[in-house]
């Protein structure tokens, strides 16, 4: 469990890293950079594709293994 909760801290952390490197690249765009600071978001961008991938498969998998999944509401009366 205690991956999880890493993998989730980590996704969000990497979103404000992401976040602040897109307004950079806003604020750089008015001026004459190289081309390659434009290109800085795809890191963070790729980190968050392969977190967001996994927790979106986390509660498909605890439900095949029969494990806990995500939290199942009971009926209201």
């Amino acid at each position: 469990m205690r991956w999880n909760k890493w993998i989730r801290q980590l996704h969000r952390w990497v979103s404000i890293a992401f976040t602040v490197t897109v307004v950079i690249g806003f604020v750089a765009a008015s001026g004459a950079l190289p081309e390659w600071v434009f290109y800085l978001p795809l890191l963070p961008l790729a980190l968050l594709l392969f977190t967001g991938l996994y927790m979106f498969v986390l509660p498909y998998a605890a439900k095949r293994r029969g494990g806990r999944g995500a939290v199942s509401r009971p009926a209201a009366l």
